[in-house]
């Protein structure tokens, strides 16, 4: 398989649903080869990409590779999916897409856990312990978000935003099933089987 060629193939299907090209992992597994497709992008509310485009993009690419010559004549597996929580960040979007959740970034020799509230091209910012820190992305050796089992609520950063009544408790709130649908989504992976 020719990464290069790979990389032009899907490159356009990954922008048409609104996702970009993380990683692409080409592994041979005896006869046949494992096609891995890592995709991130900002999604609808800009927090990363959404399950059904991932299984959009992934069905596309499959049959675009099924009459590509990119593979070559030996079968493979399509493995297409979401950059995950464990992978680490690395660029301001990875932070920007995760403001709000927990995250543990190593700065030399010195870990500092802390929420993300807000992120620039150069600089993020962390709730550590109620108080807010600053590091310049550049500093950072290594941030990774940690999985919460009950994260706290988002809170509203505009101020000017309503808040929303409160309910009696009995009834799941919209907030909470999107916070479902979030650690759902947190690893989405699609597989197809190919025979070139």
């Amino acid at each position: 398989m020719h990464e290069q060629q790979l990389t032009e193939l899907i490159a356009p299907i990954l922008t048409w649903h609104g996702l970009e090209l993380d990683e692409l992992d080409v592994k041979p597994m005896g006869r046949r080869s494992l096609l891995r497709i890592t995709v991130d992008g900002d999604g609808p509310d800009g927090t990363g990409p959404l399950l059904d485009d991932i299984s959009a993009a992934a069905s596309q690419i499959s049959a675009a590779l099924d009459v590509s010559d990119a593979v070559g004549a030996s079968p493979f597996t399509l493995e297409v999916s979401s950059r995950g929580v464990s992978k680490p960040l690395t660029q301001a979007k990875h932070f920007r897409r995760n403001v709000g959740r927990l995250v543990t970034v190593t700065v030399g020799t010195s870990e500092i856990t802390g929420r993300i509230l807000s992120v620039t091209q150069d600089e993020v910012v962390l709730d550590v312990k109620g108080k807010e820190m600053s590091r310049q992305l550049a500093e950072i050796d290594k941030a990774v978000v940690q999985v919460e089992m009950n994260p706290p609520k988002a809170k509203t950063v505009d101020s000017s935003v309503d808040e929303a009544p409160e309910s009696d408790g009995d009834e799941e709130s919209e907030s909470d099933e999107d916070e479902d649908e979030d650690a759902e989504s947190d690893d989405e992976t699609t597989d197809t089987d190919e025979e070139a």
